[in-house]
């Protein structure tokens, strides 16, 4: 199994990003999917989750009303909608597809067993 992240970059305060998780190697629409963030000299943070479904979701209080979780099960690809961006978003974003299948959206690390490889996130003040 694969996760291949994309669509970080440089944005001012106040813009929007979105990224995008490809998996492969397993059908990821019967997973839970997440994403999450490690900013330097920081531990890694859940920021949004997706259920199995596509319909349950969680994020974090400090993302709340800006980000958004999203998936195509056709495309086997989450997203994740990042606007009114603040230079504490900044950091390395991770996307995770769930251990468990038919699991419930969750912002728990360990209930995460394939990770993609990360996609830095700048926001400028």
């Amino acid at each position: 199994v694969q996760l291949q992240a994309s669509g970080g970059g440089l944005v001012q305060t106040g813009g929007s990003l979105r990224l995008s998780c490809v998996v492969s190697g397993r059908t990821s629409g019967l997973y839970p999917g997440g994403w999450f963030r490690q900013a330097p000299g920081k531990e890694r943070e859940g920021v949004a989750s997706i259920s199995w479904t596509g319909v349950g979701t969680s994020y974090a209080d400090s993302v709340k009303g800006r980000f958004t979780i999203s998936r195509d099960k056709s495309k086997n690809t989450d997203y994740l909608q990042m606007n009114s961006l603040k230079p504490e978003d900044t950091g390395v974003y991770y996307c995770a597809s769930g251990r468990v299948r038919w699991g419930t959206s969750t912002l728990n690390p360990d209930e995460y067993d394939y990770w993609g490889q990360g996609t830095q996130v700048t926001v400028s003040s």
